[in-house]
């Protein structure tokens, strides 16, 4: 059996769970072609990023005449396949807030994914995210007669689920999978009550590798880690101003944000305009080992999302034997456990958040070090880079094994 991964952008720097999926099915003995849109080599700053931009396949780095004459090749192949495709797209776009011609443009970009799948013999396509790379998928399954499977984070998909056509892409997929058992009910509430076996959870995995060894426990400077895409989504203006409140306070503090993202500017400007610049530094993307050095120098992480799926970045600090602030939201209380492992508050609750803080700052050495080993503990058992990553391949298999 050979499965095809397709994504939007592959490789990149917030997607590192997907590469790590790919290389633990291939570590077990199944052949992986990787296939994306698009991908931007100077944003990547991990080693194990840039080594994987040789091996993948890009639609949108081809030739617009490369991608013309694919399509016109496809419709003569199989005109009624390529038909049926076209009306698939048109169907999905009529609602969709991108329009019937974002999708007339997935159904070519479709086209070139359908002929490179047929070329590598690829007996089954999973796409990572609901969104546009879902659709390409489908529509090269609808051309191809290839089964395909998606994998949903959130929270793009649970915004807009009927512009996205979820619907549909759930009703056509061999399965969906969710990374939690909160974005599995996100998936009920629009999928069919006949499709419901379909959806399963499959939580991202993590390496040995990060968290192998001893780890030092966490130090006694005020420091705290934020590692997130500079998003909107991610609550970082939040951050800001309960930093602020923990300096009037004339709480000792130092956070180090790893990201990058829109936001930064803005950003940059509140932590000036409030005077914290000897409190706050932004890094920009890291590579893992850098990653790792800046959970482990600091005594938690806090990231207080106002949307997410369930971020890999919790698990890889847990991992690391450090607690978590963050959020009520999506999975994140299905792995953080208030006051145990962490420390949850209501999304977008600044007081809230300041006095986390504060109480993570406060908290001695030692019983911060047993939040961590129960992090730890808790982790290690759900996420699983090679328990998970089997889970999926049972998954293909099936599939490939039910009939048409």
């Amino acid at each position: 059996m050979k499965v095809g991964y397709f994504t939007n952008q592959y490789p990149k720097v917030s997607h590192s769970f997907i590469r790590r999926e790919i290389q633990a099915h291939e570590a077990a003995g199944l052949p992986i072609a990787r296939y994306a849109l698009r991908t931007d080599p100077a944003e990547l700053a991990d080693e194990a990023d840039r080594s994987e931009v040789a091996r993948c396949r890009y639609v949108l780095h081809l030739r617009r005449l490369d991608i013309a004459t694919t399509v016109l090749a496809e419709i003569v192949a199989a005109p009624a396949a390529a038909l049926r495709a076209v009306r698939l797209a048109v169907k999905i776009g009529w609602r969709s807030d991108r329009g019937v011609l974002r999708h007339i443009a997935y159904w070519a970009e479709a086209c070139v994914l359908a002929r490179w799948a047929r070329d590598d013999n690829i007996d089954h396509l999973h796409a990572h995210f609901g969104t546009n790379s879902a659709a390409v998928a489908m529509l090269a399954g609808e051309m191809t007669g290839i089964p395909y499977s998606f994998t949903v984070h959130g929270p793009e998909e649970f915004d807009k689920p009927e512009f996205l056509g979820l619907p549909e892409k759930i009703r056509r997929a061999a399965f969906v999978v969710a990374v939690s058992s909160f974005g599995r009910s996100q998936l009920y509430r629009w999928a069919a009550l006949k499709d419901w076996d379909k959806i399963r959870v499959v939580h991202c995995g993590i390496e040995p590798d990060f968290y192998a060894g001893e780890t030092p426990p966490p130090p006694p400077s005020p420091r705290l880690v934020c590692i997130a895409r500079l998003s909107e989504q991610k609550g970082l203006g939040l951050l800001i101003h309960a930093a602020r409140r923990l300096s009037l306070a004339d709480v000792a503090f130092e956070i180090t944000i790893v990201g990058d993202g829109p936001m930064r500017p803005e950003l940059e400007s509140m932590i000036r305009h409030y005077q914290l610049g000897d409190q706050i530094s932004i890094l920009g993307w890291q590579d893992a080992a850098r990653v790792r050095e800046e959970i482990l120098a600091a005594r938690a992480l806090v990231l207080p999302s106002f949307a997410e799926g369930l971020p890999v970045v919790i698990m890889e600090a847990m991992a690391l034997n450090r607690p978590v602030i963050s959020t009520y939201i999506a999975g994140i209380p299905e792995l953080v456990n208030n006051e145990s492992t962490g420390w949850l508050i209501p999304a977008g609750d600044v007081t809230a958040l300041a006095r986390a803080m504060r109480d993570a700052l406060g908290t001695p050495v030692e019983d911060l070090a047993d939040m961590g080993n129960r992090a730890r503990d808790a982790v290690l058992k759900q996420h699983d880079i090679s328990t998970e990553a089997a889970k999926l391949r049972d998954a293909f298999l099936a599939a490939s094994r039910s009939p048409a």
